[in-house]
């Protein structure tokens, strides 16, 4: 049976040099957005959790690597993320996550979670509050109308 490969994210805390670039890419086939700041990877392993610590063992050394998640979501919808903390920003983490009785990648995880959540939260509100206020000086049928007008320029649709 072959292993499989799977694609990951590298987000890089610096963009890197030409020469950065080309040794890591003599340890595995990388591909760098136009600033090398972000790079994808393939990866052979058994699971996303393996591959991102395989990359993480293999380059953690070699690129300033920030965070490292899956391309794709896993069948549950999820982004795996793999962080490397220092040790004081951990042991921090560590006390946190026993004041709660949780595991520390569980406390990160739902605290993640959270942060997502109230993000989507906050935009879903701040979006209302802009409607209203567009309601207030116009019909639904005029929005309706300019909302449309709107998304056939910007989405590169011919015009009717």
């Amino acid at each position: 049976m072959t292993m499989p490969h799977h694609a990951l994210d590298i987000t890089l805390t610096r963009a890197l040099t030409p020469a950065e670039l080309h040794q890591a890419a003599r340890t595995m086939p990388l591909a760098a957005n136009h600033d090398t700041t972000r790079l994808l990877a393939l990866v052979r392993a058994k699971t996303p959790d393996k591959a991102l610590n395989r990359l993480r063992h293999q380059m953690g050394g070699q690129l300033p690597i920030d965070v490292i998640t899956t391309h794709y979501p896993d069948p549950y919808g999820q982004i795996l993320l793999n962080v490397a903390f220092s040790p004081a920003a951990y042991a921090t983490l560590e006390a946190a996550a026993e004041r709660t009785r949780r595991p520390p990648h569980l406390f990160v995880q739902e605290a993640v979670h959270r942060a997502l959540a109230q993000h989507a939260a906050e935009e879903a509100e701040r979006l209302d509050r802009a409607l209203q206020h567009l309601l207030a000086g116009t019909t639904p049928p005029q929005l309706l109308a300019a909302l449309g007008r709107m998304l056939t320029h910007t989405s590169g649709a011919a015009p009717c």
